[in-house]
């Protein structure tokens, strides 16, 4: 059971249902679970990046992939989503571990697999919201800054993604605790989910009241943040003077 409730294995749907049994779960949300733990048996594109991948973060990405909203804000640096390759890489090689030139490679592989996700024709909903300080961070270098400025402004264009900054002027938000992710599914038995990315592994909260917590601060973020139209000529007056 614990290995189920971490994420370690998969649950069968035979144990689904003793599960549903023991529990009383009524007729109407049997269905549905039992579906959800048929397609979980179903290897994703990222099962075969094992190698590289921390449990915890293999089964963020298996939600993502599955999400219907993505709602992420990020104080200090462009999220995963919307980096560029050259950003994404310089963002592997600068973090917590030590890794060797291949581990490098097969993670900004996967980074670009995630993204993919973003090009389906039933893409999510993507809505970030960017502190400004993470407009100015200069990863890679100005030239590469310039690049992922200019691929920000270019997503905002598409459809179903949304980017918008708080601004320096805003002075203290909701987001001055760190970076959160809220994925949301669009079955009633699937419910939302909010993911925290640490360095020794992820953090899922899915009780009702976490996730209405960190639905609000994100709905404060909002608040707090420029319009989206304003946001993109704010990213793009910094773009033009980085360059």
């Amino acid at each position: 059971m614990f290995r189920i409730e971490t994420g370690r294995t998969k649950p069968q749907p035979r144990s689904v249902r003793e599960l549903l049994d023991l529990y009383g779960v009524s007729e109407a949300e049997r269905e549905g679970l039992i579906q959800l733990a048929r397609e979980a048996r179903q290897p994703g594109w990222w099962h075969s990046f094992r190698d590289v991948l921390p449990n915890p973060y293999e089964v963020f990405i298996g939600l993502e992939a599955g999400a219907e909203t993505i709602r992420a804000f990020e104080p200090l640096v462009i999220p995963g989503l919307l980096q560029t390759p050259e950003y994404a890489r310089a963002m592997i090689r600068g973090g917590p571990q030590e890794l060797d030139p291949e581990e490098i490679d097969r993670r900004m592989q996967v980074r670009v697999e995630r993204q993919r996700i973003l090009t389906h024709p039933d893409r999510p909903r993507l809505w970030v919201v960017l502190d400004e300080a993470a407009l100015h961070r200069s990863v890679g270098g100005e030239e590469m800054m310039c690049e992922q400025l200019a691929h920000l402004v270019q997503m905002s264009k598409q459809g179903k993604t949304t980017i918008q900054v708080v601004p320096f002027k805003a002075g203290a938000h909701a987001g001055t605790s760190g970076p959160f992710v809220i994925l949301g599914f669009d079955q009633p038995t699937n419910p939302s989910v909010v993911y925290l990315e640490t360095i020794p592994e992820g953090v899922y909260l899915e009780g009702t009241s976490d996730v209405g917590t960190y639905t609000l601060a994100f709905d404060r973020l909002l608040a707090a943040a420029l319009h989206p139209d304003e946001s993109i000529s704010l990213i793009q007056r910094v773009a033009d003077a980085t360059s």
